[in-house]
């Protein structure tokens, strides 16, 4: 153990102490330079966002946007992209996209990435000695219906340690990803999962002070979205504005 590498405890302590500052502010958003978030620290933006002034939609006209035409139906079957079945505890994972007022945000592109049932994602940069799994990428993406909707089959993510402090581990999570029309619009975030005990710990997911607000990153497990002898159903919705709005990803600089 190095000296200079904080603990849990310390860890949670500050935790505590921005929990309790936030608690008198009306800050709503996240702090890019959550201090118990020893990598944003060092990565989050320093300079002040520079406005748009002259035609804030220019980069809308001009900018790419997704094909839609590239989004088949097994895209959003991640246990169906190997010839060899997972690993792990198979899910479906389902929700909507809804403005602030409820309404269905239809035609939007929902991505998602995620490490396997041993907590490791299929990339050169993570070293974590978990197994790859040869049946498992763990990225996805739909496009929403209709009604808002998006629907994933996966698997469920196993916990990661990860070099913040000391025994520091991350829980399973899911990282989502939707657009807009427009790059521009793009919401970068995670969901979590209930009864995950290691969600108190986790500075990332504690960057978010409001309790109400962290807890909608949870998902809802719903027995009635289970299939039978195949996958555990969760519910989860995402709300792109308003009060109830889901947060971004800290590590989301935009």
């Amino acid at each position: 153990m190095s000296l200079s590498e904080p603990t849990q405890r310390q860890i949670s302590a500050e935790i505590a102490a921005a929990h309790e500052s936030a608690a008198t502010t009306s800050r709503h958003h996240p702090a890019r330079d959550f201090a118990p978030y020893r990598g944003t620290l060092l990565r989050h933006p320093h300079q002040v966002p520079i406005p748009l002034t002259d035609d804030p939609e220019a980069a809308e006209r001009t900018g790419p946007v997704f094909g839609v035409t590239d989004v088949t139906g097994l895209d959003a079957d991640l246990t169906r992209q190997h010839p060899g079945e997972p690993l792990g505890e198979r899910i479906t994972v389902t929700g909507r996209v809804l403005d602030r007022v409820g309404r269905p945000v239809r035609g939007q592109l929902v991505e998602i990435w995620q490490a396997n049932a041993s907590g490791r994602y299929a990339h050169q940069r993570d070293q974590h000695p978990a197994p790859l799994d040869p049946g498992f990428t763990g990225a996805g993406r739909c496009l929403t219906d209709d009604q808002g909707r998006y629907r994933f089959t996966t698997i469920k993510p196993g916990a990661y340690p990860w070099r913040n402090h000391l025994n520091a581990w991350r829980p399973g999570h899911i990282h989502f990803s939707v657009f807009g029309t427009h790059f521009t619009q793009r919401l970068i975030t995670q969901m979590y999962f209930p009864g995950d005990p290691l969600l108190p710990y986790d500075p990332i997911l504690q960057s978010v002070t409001d309790p109400a607000a962290r807890a909608r990153l949870v998902a809802e497990y719903r027995h009635e979205l289970s299939t039978p002898e195949r996958a555990l159903g969760y519910h989860w919705d995402i709300v792109l504005d308003g009060p109830t709005a889901t947060l971004p990803d800290p590590e989301d600089h935009r």
